[in-house]
Order: C-alpha cells, then sequence, then structure tokens
C-alpha cells in the first residue's frame, strides 16, 4: 500500500447516483466484459450520472505466489509499479494523473495485486496509455530498487513494528494457523527477504506476473461499454501475452487441535486477543452464512460480541472481525475469520475466550432471530451498495471478482446471497467451523505483564 495521499480523490467524484434494475429493491449493476486476443479480461461498467472515470488494473499475483526468500516480494514490487518505464519515466505516471485532477494507488493482497485510479473521464486515455506502458516494461535499476526497498521498510517500521499490537492480527495470526509456506509466510516482508530482492528478480517477477493474460482492467463511470473496449484494444492490444507460471497448491483442511500464542507487546497498554478459525472455501454453501455470522458476531455496537462482553460483561474495550487482508468476497485460499478485541487487563485471555464460546455457542444452539438476522442483513446490504456507487469502488471491485471468479457478475448475486442466508446456516457454520479445534488464537499482552511474575518470583 502506498502513501495515504494516493487513496481516494475529493468524495464529489467518488459518488454517483445508482442506476436501478426493475425491482427497485435491487440494484443491478451494469457490467459487460471482453476478453482481448491477447488475454486481457476488460470489464466496463457504465454510468453518466457525473462525468468521471474509476480505473482498476488487477493483476492474478498476490502474497502467496511471492518467491520463497523473498517474502514481502510483492509487495515491495507494487512499488516498483510507479517508478517509471523507459518511455514515461520515474514521477511522470504521478504527475500526469494529478495534473488532471486524478488520484491513484496500489495494494497487495494475498491473491492479487490492484493499481487504481479516479479522475475525470476526460483523463481516461492518458490513463490507460500509463498502465498499459507499465504493463509493457518497467525500467528496472538498481537505484530505483533500493530505493523502494528502504520505502518498504519504513512502511512496515510505520504500520507494524512502531505501532502497538502491529499486524498481529492478521500477519502474525496467518503465520500461526496456516501450515503451507504460501498461507503462513509475511506478505508485508522481512527486511533480510527484502533487501535479498535484484534487478534481475524484479524483472523475472515483471515477466512472469505482470501479461496481460495475467490481469484485468476495469473501467466504471461516464464511458460505454462499446468506448471502453475500444480504448482497451487501442492502447492493451499491442502488448503481448506472456507464460505464467502455474498457480501453487495452497488447499488446507480445517484444523483438528487449537493453537495457543502468547506474544510480548512493548508499545501496547492492555492485552488484545485475536482469535482466528479457518472458514469455508470461497463459493461454497458455507461461504455467504459465514460472512454473516461474522456481522452478527462483531459488526458494530449492535454486535453478539459488543453486547455480550463490552457492554455487558464489560470484559472487552472493543471486538471487531476481518478476513485476512480482503473482505468475505476476495480470496482465492484457506482464509480465517479473525475477531479481534482489547481487553481489559483485571482479566486473562481464557476468561474472554470462555465468554466468546458462550456467544457461539448461544448461536450454534438457538440461532438468530428474524429481527436480529433482518438488521445484519440490511447493514452488510447497505455497506455493499454504497461501496459500488463509488466509480473507484466498482472499478476496483469488479476486477477483483473478476480476477478471483472469474465472472464480474458476481457483484450482482452477493446481494442475493447475503438475503438467502436463515438461522440454521449460521447454525451450520457456527457448529462447524467456530469450534475450539480449528481455532487459533494469539494473546498479545503489554510487554510489561509479562515480565511481571518473572520479576515478583526472583524477589
Amino acid at each position: 500500500m502506498r502513501t495515504m495521499n494516493r487513496r481516494l480523490l475529493w468524495l464529489g467524484l467518488l459518488l454517483a447516483a445508482p442506476a436501478f434494475a426493475d425491482n427497485p429493491d435491487r440494484w443491478e449493476i451494469p457490467v459487460s466484459v471482453k476478453t482481448l486476443d491477447n488475454g486481457l479480461t476488460v470489464v466496463v461498467s457504465p454510468d453518466p450520472s457525473a462525468p468521471v472515470v474509476g480505473v482498476s488494473v488487477v493483476y492474478k499475483v498476490g502474497m502467496r505466489q511471492e518467491p520463497r526468500n523473498r517474502t514481502g516480494f510483492a509487495h515491495l514490487f507494487e512499488h516498483l509499479m510507479f517508478e517509471g518505464t523507459p518511455v514515461a519515466g520515474e514521477g511522470v505516471f504521478d504527475k500526469v494523473i494529478t495534473s488532471g485532477g486524478g488520484r491513484n494507488n496500489g495494494s497487495t493482497r494475498p491473491d492479487f495485486t490492484n493499481y487504481i485510479e479516479v479522475a475525470p473521464a476526460s483523463a481516461l486515455e492518458p490513463i490507460l496509455w500509463l498502465e498499459a506502458d507499465r504493463m509493457t516494461t518497467l525500467d528496472f535499476n538498481e537505484r530505483t530498487l533500493r530505493n523502494q526497498q528502504d520505502v518498504v521498510k519504513e512502511e512496515i517500521r510505520v504500520n507494524v513494528k512502531n505501532q502497538p499490537y502491529g499486524g498481529f492480527m492478521w500477519l502474525d495470526i496467518n503465520q500461526a494457523a496456516f501450515s503451507k509456506w504460501e498461507n503462513n509466510h509475511d506478505g508485508y516482508g522481512s527486511f533480510e527477504d527484502l533487501e535479498g530482492a535484484t534487478v534481475a528478480d524484479v524483472a523475472a517477477f515483471h515477466r512472469d506476473y505482470y501479461g496481460p493474460n495475467n490481469a484485468v482492467l476495469s473501467i466504471a463511470g461516464d464511458v460505454t461499454p462499446e468506448q471502453g473496449f475500444a480504448l482497451a484494444e487501442k492502447y492493451f492490444g499491442k502488448v503481448a501475452a506472456r507464460p505464467t507460471p502455474p498457480r501453487p497448491d495452497v488447499a488446507e483442511p480445517l484444523n483438528t487441535k487449537e493453537i495457543r500464542v502468547t506474544q510480548p507487546d512493548a508499545l501496547a497498554q492492555v492485552p488484545a486477543l485475536a482469535v482466528g478459525w479457518k472458514i469455508a472455501e470461497r463459493g461454497s454453501p458455507d461461504h455467504a452464512p459465514a460472512a454473516v455470522l461474522a456481522e452478527v458476531l462483531a459488526g458494530g455496537d449492535a454486535s453478539r460480541v459488543y453486547q455480550g462482553l463490552v457492554k455487558g460483561r464489560e470484559m472487552a474495550i472493543n471486538g471487531e472481525y476481518l478476513f485476512g487482508l480482503t473482505s468475505p468476497w476476495e480470496f482465492d485460499g484457506p482464509t480465517l475469520l479473525t475477531l479481534f478485541a482489547l481487553y481489559k487487563p483485571q482479566y486473562d485471555a481464557d476468561q474472554v475466550l470462555a465468554a466468546l464460546d458462550e456467544e457461539i455457542a448461544r448461536i450454534a444452539r438457538d440461532g438468530v432471530g428474524d429481527e436480529e438476522l433482518a438488521r445484519v442483513k440490511t447493514r452488510m446490504l447497505a455497506d455493499w451498495n454504497n461501496g459500488m456507487e463509488s466509480y473507484l469502488g466498482r472499478a476496483d471491485t469488479l476486477a477483483r471478482l473478476q480476477a478471483i471468479w472469474g465472472d464480474a457478475t458476481v457483484a450482482n448475486r452477493i446481494p442475493g446471497w447475503i438475503e438467502a442466508v436463515d438461522s440454521e446456516d449460521l447454525q451450520r457454520v457456527a457448529r462447524t467451523y467456530l469450534t475450539v479445534a480449528n481455532r487459533t488464537v494469539i494473546d498479545r499482552k503489554p510487554a510489561a505483564m509479562l515480565a511481571a511474575p518473572a520479576a515478583d518470583a526472583g524477589k
């Protein structure tokens, strides 16, 4: 992920009025898809409500595919994609887009890397030219590589090493819960591995994974499908397809024995828990119920964790959930549903876990009432539709879904999947996946709390 000033254009450019299908209660997002002769998949979602376009280029390579002994390499490469080409030198990409009133960013996830822009519609052609140019090749050189290695290391210092709790709820818990290297290594990157990357490594990674046949281009906003496809052909059609390495086998079964880890944290003021369970495969009958169950458990102040552990028992300070580094719909391999909570130091991890187990057992035994389930679904659908109203959010979501599912129209089916979840589904998923045997627990304690017993024992 790059610096915050690349993330968003002003709100007025991001939002556009939705177009509704015949059913006034369901928004049917317009989606047109075409594959060019070189293998590039192009998705266009027209909406003339504002003279703005969102653009996303998603490459089907992420942390799971990076080379062994090069942890964080996919993340490093994401940064290098902004460092110029033989045609458009260093700084040109950012200058062209921002001078036209746009913003851009990129991020790395387990199964993909995405590059996004939002700008006035008049800037669409320059954006596509720039994206096609850096898809063709980069300016591979030692100076740029060393510079970006330092940038990524500093990002790790700021976001992980010098932050209380760091990324233990999404970095460390994966390392503990999964058994295969592709799933359990530190995708953010170790300093040693990052420093070991060479210019030859970078060039090979671009050659192997950044060809048009391993990418999805998505455009949303003030453009017709015909215009979008024609512009994609104009700027990307001559970029040659390149062989892509086969995807590694990342499949893992559910865990059969609880994993417990205790970690010290020199910067934390109160202890914290991360509790992760391996969940159902993408697209399985248990997939959507797992997403809804996460919302029931930790989706805001009305959730079971907040009402039961924060407000009720007053043991926890907060309660949140996450699905790794992605949304519940954008993973292509083993994934954890993780609950994260700060808890009060007068309690211990076992007490907090016991209270959490009670909430899960209550769902497994009694299910979820109609009123609560309707409220949760309404919140999820509102969040989904709000995200898709943004031209940038829509373009990026459609590109991700096309890359992960092979079908961008999944965007129009997800709301129906959410609506179809019933109480019995939640009971089944709670009983099957949210078990003690399948869970991984990290208890992250302030270093002083762990040191105190040792010090007392020495007296």
